[in-house]
């Protein structure tokens, strides 16, 4: 007998019937189009003590999401349906649903565009509304309301909006948020600027959170925490772009916002970042630099999780693909701050040069430097404890202790029309103590070596080989991969991370994907370390897994 989930599953997948998929698109003479998508991501989870799974209630785990969307000269809509009432390992309690989360009408007319329903905006970098969806974090904070776009005059665009935000199946009416952006482009509005090759656009943003008072006792006491029914933020910014330069500066402000983030203190908050790029044919350079101080802005105080941020704070660390490099994330600290130091530079020597060769190569310099804020001011107002005060004053230009860092450096090398080689040494520090909560600073040298060898026009190689060392938490580990890709169709994949430091435990996957047309289907077995699952500074823990894994997508 099929289970309940596996119906689901099923019913989902059929969506994707190229017969059905034909039938949902229409165009051509009315202007009128559909376009969709279907991902299923399952789990049949099985019990391993050796690497502490733990145990699962259910034998098949699995998120899944279908979209419609039509498109036409005036009118769009869409809708998303999800059923995840028995989601993968490592999602919140209140993940766990189904329904229809988004659905959405926009209108277009002579420059306007007014929406009405589930929207994502982002205001500038994002530093006091970005709202957005995540489905590898289980991150979806849209809002749900309406929005007023216009761009009727050359060089101007402006933004009205206000709604609530979603909270996986939950939308909280009791707190409202209301925003504003505004974006020129001086260059639209100067041309002698544009004739000399220059661009300059200035922004500037508001937002204000709206939320009753949720009767909060200041911790260890009996007294009553007075907190702002208001939490206003606004955000300017400038971009200036000549030739092979880019620069951008950025500034944020937020409000008294008493939240568990800052332990109820009624401090403001502030973010700054400056960004410079450099780039023409065989290089680039990109330097960045960002201080941020109690950022963490919620749209309901009390909410946990990353899906309760209206805002996102950049992360200033590299998004490693590799599975040892990654394997010590960074997860941005907004709420008591840090300084952040980015910088990257690529080279590539031409070819039939000495460092060139036939073919060239490209070497690539990154770096990633965070530290926390000066802790050694002094606390306003206190009284017995930091809640319910003004917080902590840091010093502007101070900086306290060591977050993180990465130093890496890449070497692409093809050698021949067949092979090519792509080397990485990375020089890592990861304090877990903040940014896990436990666990220590851990310092590591990684190295990488990927091979990939086309071996005919249908059949490619590839071979990962890397080596994690360090002395802190589990020691050193080693992670071998083999890939064969068969054109256009199939790929095959074998791989093992073991721990070869202390446990001596293997996390082996085997894996084959297929895709045909629009249809991708994925079918994998093995091991999964538990650890964190990162993106753009926003992370999410993910417990150790042993079973079958299955993912299906497909687009039309």
């Amino acid at each position: 007998m099929i289970s309940h989930s596996l119906k689901y599953m099923i019913l989902a997948a059929a969506f994707s019937c190229p017969a059905l998929a034909s039938a949902f698109t229409v165009g051509g003479d009315n202007g009128v189009a559909f376009h969709g998508s279907v991902q299923v991501d399952a789990l049949f989870p099985e019990e391993d003590e050796a690497i502490e799974t733990g145990t699962f209630d259910k034998k098949l785990l699995f998120n899944s999401y279908a979209d419609l969307n039509m498109i036409s000269k005036y009118v769009d809509a869409g809708v998303r349906f999800e059923f995840m009432k028995w989601p993968l390992p490592g999602y919140e309690n209140d993940f766990a649903g189904w329904g229809v989360p988004n659905v959405y009408v926009k209108g277009r007319y002579k420059g306007f565009e007014l929406t009405g329903g589930d929207f994502y905006e982002q205001f500038g970098s994002g530093f006091i509304l970005r709202t957005y969806q995540e489905r590898s974090l289980g991150v979806d904070n849209s809002l749900r309301g309406g929005r007023l776009k216009y761009t009727g005059v050359n060089g101007l665009r402006l933004t009205l909006l206000g709604g609530v935000q979603r909270r996986y199946w939950d939308w909280k009416k009791s707190s409202q948020v209301y925003g504003a952006d505004a974006e020129v482009n001086i260059e639209d509005l100067a041309p002698a600027l544009s004739e000399k090759g220059i661009g300059w656009t200035v922004g500037a943003s508001y937002l204000l959170k709206h939320e009753k008072d949720d009767n909060i006792l200041m911790p260890g006491t009996d007294y009553r925490l007075n907190l702002p029914a208001t939490v206003p933020a606004w955000d300017l910014r400038t971009q200036f772009r000549r030739g092979n330069f880019n620069i951008l500066g950025e500034f944020a402000w937020k409000g008294q916002d008493p939240s568990f983030d800052n332990d109820y203190s009624y401090g403001i908050g502030t973010a700054a970042m400056l960004s410079a790029a450099y780039s023409r044919s065989g290089l680039s350079v990109l330097l960045q630099a960002k201080r941020s101080e109690n950022m963490a802005y919620r749209s309901q105080r009390m909410m946990s999780g990353a899906s309760a941020f209206l805002n996102n704070m950049p992360a200033f660390a590299w998004q490693h693909t590799y599975a040892l490099p990654a394997m010590y994330p960074y997860a941005t600290q907004a709420a008591p701050g840090e300084w952040a130091f980015q910088a990257s530079a690529a080279y590539t020597f031409k070819r039939k040069t000495p460092l060139g060769g036939k073919y060239g190569t490209k070497i690539k310099l990154n770096g990633s430097y965070i530290r926390g804020l000066d802790h050694t001011g002094a606390y306003l107002h206190t009284v017995n404890s930091l809640s319910g005060t003004d917080g902590f004053r840091p010093s502007v230009f101070g900086m306290g202790e060591h977050f993180y860092h990465d130093f890496n450096i890449t070497v692409d090398k093809k050698v021949s029309s067949a092979l090519a080689f792509t080397f990485m040494y990375m020089n890592q520090m990861s304090n877990r103590s903040v940014i896990e909560g436990k666990g220590g600073k851990v310092r590591s040298n990684i190295f990488v070596a990927d091979t990939k060898w086309k071996i005919d026009n249908r059949f490619t190689l590839r071979n990962e080989l890397q080596y994690l060392h360090t002395h802190q938490d589990k020691k050193d580990w080693a992670y071998g991969l083999l890939e064969l890709s068969i054109a256009p169709y199939l790929m095959v994949s074998a791989s093992d991370m073991w721990n070869c430091g202390d446990t001596g435990s293997h996390y082996y996957m085997f894996g084959v994907a297929g895709n045909y047309r629009a249809n991708r289907l994925q079918l994998s077995y093995g091991r999964t370390r538990a650890g964190f699952n990162c993106s753009g500074g926003v992370c999410r823990y993910v417990q150790a897994t042993r079973g079958f894994q299955l993912a299906y997508s497909y687009n039309f």
